[in-house]
């Protein structure tokens, strides 16, 4: 497992072990989904999101992939900029979606236009990712998406349908248009969910919290350093974190091994959870 690095290995197995002692009727998993359940690359081309593929398959008016791309290149700098402080990503953060919620709502984004995206084939799951979901399903364990995602949770809906993978075991927190009469977008549900407030949207304040909240050992999946910050709010008992590092990984490890437990590298697959969940289920 060379693209699997743990910095405090001996931490790291003291979690697993107290884990593995509890079961897998203790356990939940709380998870980013861009760049986390799905791949960061795509036949070598940089998938950041589903609603990147709005910008490379010509779904709105002409001007939006321009637009939207010097959005990304004003803004993505900044979210992934180590140096900068928490406070300063969120302020930048929230002016950049909210921006481009503006953006797409000029450009006649429509709810079909949602579906077609999620449908790309540019959008894939992880290697490893169905073996995930199957075995989070078969054992009834709940899968908490908390995503920043542009497209809200009607896009995450309608990719785990073209997998045949949307189960009641998933419960999903994100942003959501508001449709008007014809179908296209007028509005955003407040508040709105970016990747550096995270820290906001507390499982408690949900309906399906009944169904985790004696689940505390929990393994969360991300792949930005704000996303550590799902679990704000939550009283665990056991904490895996495993960090997704697509990118720049030389830049960027240090700070990831300051906070991730686990840190998989250059958008490598689900292994390492897949056999983590095996472990825990053989007790």
């Amino acid at each position: 497992m060379g693209n699997v690095l743990i910095k405090n290995k001996e931490h790291c197995q003291a979690i697993r072990q107290k884990m593995k002692a509890a079961g897998l009727a203790k356990l939940h998993v709380l998870a980013d989904f861009d760049k986390t359940l799905t791949k960061a690359f795509v036949n070598g081309e940089e998938i950041p999101s589903i609603i990147s593929i709005l910008r490379t398959e010509g779904y709105l008016t002409p001007d939006y992939p321009a637009r939207a791309h010097a959005l990304y290149d004003k803004f993505h700098p900044l979210e992934i900029d180590p140096h900068l402080s928490a406070e300063e990503k969120k302020k930048a953060m929230e002016e950049w979606w909210r921006t481009h919620f503006a953006l797409l709502q000029e450009c006649g984004l429509t709810r079909r236009d949602v579906e077609k995206a999620a449908l790309s084939q540019r959008v894939q799951l992880r290697d490893g990712g169905l073996e995930l979901l199957d075995f989070l399903k078969v054992n009834n364990i709940p899968l908490v998406l908390l995503s920043s995602n542009g497209l809200g949770e009607e896009g995450i809906i309608f990719f785990l349908q073209r997998l045949s993978r949307l189960s009641s075991n998933i419960h999903i927190i994100s942003n959501a248009f508001i449709w008007g009469e014809d179908g296209r977008a007028i509005g955003v549900r407040e508040p709105i969910v970016h990747n550096f407030n995270k820290t906001e949207f507390e499982v408690k304040d949900y309906p399906f919290f009944k169904e985790v909240k004696e689940r505390k050992n929990v393994i969360l999946l991300g792949d930005t350093l704000g996303d550590v910050d799902m679990i704000n709010g939550f009283q665990y008992d056991n904490l895996l974190k495993i960090g997704f590092l697509n990118k720049k990984v030389e830049e960027h490890l240090p700070f990831f091994q300051e906070i991730y437990d686990v840190v998989i590298i250059n958008d490598d697959g689900m292994d390492y959870v897949n056999d983590l969940l095996k472990e825990i289920a053989a007790g």
